[in-house]
């Protein structure tokens, strides 16, 4: 066990220097590789009719006249250690892990990122645990009577869950919650001043995005319910005498839930950077907001930031499911 460990986390860490490497050619390679010179970057980070000086100076700055393989080491050096930033006669520093600079309002992006964090931690969170319990809950109801009016009627709400976008199904949630019948309140209020007026506040948000994912779930779990509840092992656990609620549960769920583990991890890792769709409907100020706000204003290293955070997560999820294979088969350590 300890040796599949080790094994999993030097992949986790190759994969985190291979996203890194291949992020830092989308947002610095390829602009080149289209035909935008040095100058054309560096004017990006200044306003309107800029002067050569400043032009020649912001890419001095941003190291745009290097060539790409000291930029490259400059910003993986910053990510592990920091790094500084020259503002005319002023140098201000960037803490590691330092994820950017934001050039339009001169503030590090890590600091914004982590400040804004929590509040998309809340959402996915609270999100998650009810697309989880009511997508498997349904799925597994919904196997055990196929063909029933519940598999039926969850099942065509399922279909429609899935159809429906986030900014419908939220929209409506405000009109009717929010607004018409003032239920949940309006603004976000985090956990640590009033846990009960945060859950108030984020009710709608988790369900809207709940309704979305907790279709996708119990549409897989049905479907792994009804061929694992007609494998041989589950006829003999009948066989022996073995109540229903153990077969169901000790047998039949453990062994339909091994895909739902694996798109569970990458749901979470994706969400983590931001739920941008979520966040915008109900004014949520989160990363998706701050990576829509980036690309908004065209400040790169915002939309950078978000980036390798979401990357991070992904990586750590996908850590966290191998992890979770290896806890319910045994077999999956000799891979």
């Amino acid at each position: 066990m300890i040796s599949y460990i080790i094994r999993r986390l030097i992949a986790a860490v190759i994969l985190l220097l291979v996203v890194t490497a291949v992020t830092f050619a989308i947002f610095f390679l390829l602009p080149r590789l289209a035909g935008q010179t040095a100058d054309q970057l560096a004017q990006q980070y200044i306003g309107k009719s800029p002067s050569a000086a400043d032009i020649a100076a912001v890419k001095h700055n941003l190291g745009l006249d290097q060539p790409v393989y000291l930029q490259y080491w400059h910003f993986i050096k910053g990510i592990v250690s920091g790094a500084s930033y020259q503002f005319g006669p002023t140098t201000l520093h960037c803490d590691a892990p330092c994820f950017g600079y934001s050039f339009k309002n001169h503030i590090p992006v890590w600091p914004e990122l982590t400040d804004r964090l929590p509040t998309t931690v809340s959402l996915i969170v609270g999100a998650a645990v009810l697309w989880l319990l009511s997508g498997v809950a349904v799925g597994v109801i919904s196997a055990l009577k196929p063909g029933s009016i519940f598999d039926r009627t969850f099942m065509g709400i399922a279909l429609a869950g899935v159809s429906m976008p986030i900014f419908f199904t939220g929209q409506l949630a405000l009109l009717l919650f929010t607004y018409q019948w003032p239920i949940f309140g309006r603004t976000y209020v985090p956990f640590t001043e009033n846990p009960a007026q945060w859950a108030n506040t984020l009710f709608p948000a988790w369900c809207s995005l709940a309704l979305l994912y907790s279709a996708i779930y119990a549409r897989l779990t049905r479907s792994g319910m009804l061929e694992t509840m007609n494998e041989d092992f589950i006829r003999t656990a009948r066989a022996k005498g073995l109540p229903e609620r153990t077969v169901v549960g000790r047998h039949g769920l453990r062994a339909a839930l091994t895909p739902i583990i694996t798109v569970f991890g990458m749901d979470i890792g994706l969400l983590f950077g931001g739920a941008v769709l979520t966040e915008k409907v109900f004014s949520l100020h989160g990363i998706g907001e701050y990576a829509v706000q980036g690309i908004t204003d065209n400040d790169l290293p915002k939309v950078l930031g978000v980036t390798l955070l979401a990357a991070f997560f992904v990586v750590l999820c996908n850590l966290l499911v191998d992890l979770l294979y290896a806890a319910a088969d045994p077999r999956v350590r000799l891979s």
